[in-house]
């Protein structure tokens, strides 16, 4: 197949499984007693939200409320995730100080952190940043570690030949080889601090996704519901492509293998 036509391919299969997508929708929406508002409810609902607020905002501040927090949340993740990650993977004794703690921690759910965290912090903003902090980290942790000790020893062997210390074994050649495992760990706990935030909004906020799809839920407003989910997918693809285009600039190599 030529270049072109598989480019015009590309570009029409996301159509037809979003047409796909559309029909299986109106065709659930529209069996006797189903709770799922069809396409045109849905879009009715979201054009009413998107001028007229909810608990004085309306979606768009929900959303950047929600965003605002994942942000905050995913940059400190980022920091102290690729750290940790390094330090785990690259060096022994830092495993065998904080490995065990990390591994015990590993598994509790996010969410299992709530009540804890509204107890040492209260209702505002904090528990939620934190939540989604934790739901971010894990990922990253577990990503940067694994890429570390994947490094082809050949790579440390020959810096090594050439003279280079232990630093310069690290910052020029293992980090810089770890940075496709450490984007492919960012943008699964970009998809996790999202899960996390609606968790933690659905308990204690007053505005967010999350928040909204309490509302819709009290209210039975199952269009408020789609709506909200459809916003949360939108966004975090968004975002999601954001990164794959900085992953594509920063690894090109990557990319030119799937090519």
């Amino acid at each position: 197949m030529a270049k072109t036509e598989r480019q015009k391919l590309y570009m029409f299969l996301p159509v037809v499984s979003i047409g796909a997508f559309l029909i299986i929708w109106i065709v659930l929406a529209g069996k006797e007693g189903s709770l799922l508002p069809t396409p045109v409810a849905t879009a009715v609902k979201f054009v009413d939200i998107l001028f007229h607020p909810i608990s004085n905002a309306t979606l768009i501040v929900h959303i950047l409320a929600s965003l605002r927090r994942v942000m905050i949340a995913f940059v400190a993740a980022v920091i102290t995730g690729v750290g940790l990650g390094v330090g785990l993977g690259w060096s022994a004794k830092f495993n065998a100080v904080f490995g065990t703690i990390f591994e015990i921690l590993r598994p509790i759910p996010p969410i299992a952190w709530i009540p804890l965290v509204v107890m040492w912090f209260g209702i505002g903003e904090m528990p939620k940043i934190f939540i989604v902090f934790i739901g971010s980290f894990i990922p990253i942790v577990l990503n940067t570690c694994s890429g570390i000790k994947d490094i082809d020893p050949l790579l440390i062997n020959a810096g090594k030949t050439l003279g280079a210390n232990k630093r310069q074994l690290l910052m020029e050649i293992a980090l810089p080889a770890t940075v496709p495992a450490i984007l492919a760990g960012i943008k699964t706990a970009l998809s996790s601090g999202w899960m996390c935030v609606v968790a933690a909004e659905m308990i204690v906020a007053k505005q967010g996704v999350g928040f909204l799809i309490v509302r819709g839920q009290e209210s039975g407003d199952t269009a408020l519901i789609v709506v909200c989910m459809l916003a949360i997918g939108v966004v975090n693809s968004i975002l999601s492509f954001t990164l794959t285009k900085l992953e594509g600039v920063l690894c090109p190599w990557q990319f030119s293998k799937t090519k």
